[in-house]
């Protein structure tokens, strides 16, 4: 299998920029005719993609394209925020087959999905065993005019889901995130709102969990901490969780409000946002996804959360630079998105500041 990526950058949202990638990524690949493409735009692009998406089309003389806007595009070659850009991945024999939910047991499927279009109704279907993986393009609000395109054209229902046919993959999500309380049982909760853990006030044990790790009374730091949950007090320690972000912490009543409802035996540790543990956790997600695979990786997809990439890291993606490292060579495309998906623990979650990573070979592989 031959891959390659193209990144281009300019100083205005024109069809040329994609059309330049594809050419570069097939250039690099020694590919004149490829079987599909994946194509990444940046946010200037989401008023009008068609003319871009029908210029890398032309250029790859393939309409097995799909990719998305959004913020801030990346490759192995270099990431890309706050400017006019498109990236793209050119294969040889690879093709993206859309899967009916009648057979998809077993499948791994790459999913790419507007803000507006992520539902439970097809994220988690019912009676089977898809695991799907991918991200949410959108903005740090998730309300820019963003859109998703399959087959070299826009999707009604405002994503696309598809299998990678002719390769084998094993995915994993790493969270980036320092456990600062051991798990505890849920022994309480209305709503979004968790009212006891360990049959302690809730707001109590968060603010216990936050001075030991703070050593001080300051006011919590929301946009850091965050709820991580599982059935099993071991699926935590294992780092193989839900990802839940906190609203408020309500002193008056001693509940903490969470973004989504979560249940009574549930267990549950408070956790916060760190740059260190981040980078042990993404080589380790690396390395274990690495051993999964019967043969070296040959490409890798990257989908990591607006605020886990460069914002994060003070100016460099760590995440994508300890990957290049690990996997010299290794073409790799991705975008900074709204939120990211993958399979945890049987259940495909919509993740919050995490990065999905998948790695990718023509061998099987035993999927996770």
């Amino acid at each position: 299998m031959k891959v390659a990526t193209g990144l281009v950058i300019g100083k205005k949202a024109s069809p040329e920029l994609a059309s330049q990638a594809v050419a570069a990524a097939m250039l690099k690949a020694n590919i004149h005719a490829p079987s599909s493409v994946l194509l990444f735009l940046t946010s200037e692009f989401a008023a009008d993609p068609h003319s871009a998406i029908v210029a890398a089309a032309k250029a790859a003389s393939c309409t097995q394209i799909i990719g998305c806007s959004a913020t801030g595009i990346f490759t192995e070659e270099d990431w890309v925020l706050d400017s006019p850009a498109a990236a793209a991945m050119v294969f040889s024999d690879l093709s993206f087959t859309h899967a009916s939910l009648e057979n998809t047991d077993e499948n791994l499927l790459l999913t790419l999905a507007a803000p507006n279009a992520i539902n439970t109704t097809w994220l988690n279907a019912p009676n089977t065993n898809t695991r799907r993986f991918g991200g949410v393009s959108g903005d740090a609000t998730g309300h820019g005019p963003f859109s998703v395109w399959q087959n070299g054209k826009g999707t009604t229902q405002g994503y696309c889901e598809v299998s990678l046919q002719n390769a084998s993959g094993a995915v994993g999500a790493s969270h980036g995130l320092k456990i600062i309380s051991a798990p505890r049982r849920i022994t309480a909760v209305e709503g979004n709102d968790v009212l006891s853990i360990a049959s302690l006030p809730a707001f109590a044990t968060l603010n216990a969990a936050w001075q030991k790790h703070n050593g001080a009374t300051e006011h919590f730091p929301y946009h850091q901490l965050m709820a991580v949950h599982a059935s099993k007090a071991s699926a935590i320690e294992r780092g193989e969780y839900g990802l839940a972000s906190i609203i408020i912490a309500n002193e008056d009543n001693q509940s903490v409000t969470l973004t989504k409802p979560l249940h009574v035996d549930d267990w549950l540790s408070w956790a916060i946002r760190d740059i260190d543990s981040a980078q042990v956790d993404i080589v380790k997600t690396a390395n274990s996804l690495k051993r999964q695979l019967v043969d070296e990786p040959e490409f890798a997809l990257l989908f990591s959360c607006l605020g886990r990439g460069p914002y994060f890291y003070n100016g460099v993606d760590q995440d994508l630079a300890l990957i290049k490292t690990l996997f010299p060579n290794l073409p790799i495309i991705g975008f900074y998105g709204n939120g990211e998906i993958a399979p945890i623990n049987g259940i495909n979650e919509l993740l919050q500041y995490s990065a999905v990573l998948g790695l990718f070979s023509k061998s099987n592989v035993a999927y996770l």
